[in-house]
């Protein structure tokens, strides 16, 4: 059988979770890998989608129905589609999780979610208890819905030369339809892509002190993201959100500004490759797993940081 790998984009080039979840179809063994690209005028994605290494095929569904990305037509798009392949494998991010879930239902069929180790085509390991353990699970279907963690898979490469065939639109089963939105812009990274990601908690006491957070994370080219309680108490606007019910990151760098270390927040940002913490609290759960710990006011610690980066004249990359 044949894997169709659901590409998220933005009508121009794919997202850098597509690439991860591209690593993890391919390590499912399961035969040739395709993929989907359906949205409006994406000719360029899909000719992005062409150079990832291990895709053999490029599906392009260029229609004013997918350009807003609404759940209800993407799923029906590929459950017309879903005959022809042993996996159904989406990133997990907003998008895929919203699309998933219908596909599995749609089509009545198994659906494993957040998988971060594949064993074999029907055996995954995903975490269960906020992340406080792994979980092997085994699904004896004849067809899966998987939805990947894109951080415990390396990138694909991007060295291929798939070919692009373009492909009908689905029907549009008229259950939902686009009003508006509200986008916010930033010249920071986006969180699930930023190398470095500088996230304030509880501790930061107010929104009006998220600069602190903000000042530091300037000048080193960072990502700003918060904890839950951060965000419940509105200090910040939820898409800053890191832990379980928020974004996974996985940053070269993770710097926990006045955060205690919920097990919610610890399961969205464990696995950074460094991790450093600051909180006055010595008892603090963050430091269970931070590589370096400092105990102090964050008030004066983090003007100190600004001030000392700005000797080393480091330049943000």
């Amino acid at each position: 059988m044949t894997v169709l790998v659901i590409a998220e984009h933005d009508n121009r080039e794919i997202k850098g979770a597509t690439l991860n979840t591209v690593t993890a179809a391919v390590e499912l063994d399961a035969g040739d890998v395709e993929i989907l690209v359906a949205g409006d005028q994406c000719q360029a994605a899909a000719e992005s989608a062409a150079a990832i290494s291990g895709i053999s095929k490029v599906y392009l569904v260029d229609n004013a129905l997918y350009k807003h990305g609404l759940a209800e037509p993407f799923a029906a798009l590929v459950v017309s589609m879903a005959d022809a392949y042993s996996h159904i494998v989406f990133s997990h991010t907003t998008h895929g999780k919203n699309v998933a879930p219908r596909v599995a239902a749609l089509l009545d069929i198994v659906q494993i979610s957040d998988i971060m180790e594949v064993k074999s085509p029907d055996t995954f390991v995903r975490p269960i208890y906020a992340g406080n353990a792994m979980a092997t699970v085994q699904a004896n279907e004849e067809k899966l819905v998987v939805t990947v963690r894109g951080t415990a898979f390396e990138n694909a490469e991007l060295q291929g030369s798939a070919t692009i065939d373009v492909a009908n639109a689905g029907d549009d089963p008229g259950l939902s339809s686009f009003l508006g939105q509200e986008l916010t812009r930033s010249e920071r990274p986006e969180l699930t892509s930023a190398r470095i990601v500088v996230s304030g908690g509880r501790g930061m006491q107010s929104g009006d002190n998220f600069h602190l957070v903000e000042a530091v994370a300037d000048r080193i080219g960072a990502g700003v993201g918060a904890s839950r309680a951060a965000v419940d108490a509105g200090y910040v606007p939820n898409d800053y959100q890191v832990g379980q019910t928020g974004k996974i990151v996985a940053p070269e760098l993770y710097m926990a500004i006045g955060i205690s270390g919920a097990i919610q927040h610890l399961a969205g940002m464990k696995d950074s490759k460094v991790i450093v913490a600051i909180n006055k609290d010595e008892e603090a759960p963050i430091f269970s797993v931070a590589d370096y710990g400092l105990v102090g006011d964050l008030f004066e610690e983090m003007p100190a940081l600004a001030a000392e980066l700005d000797k080393q004249d480091i330049k943000p990359r």
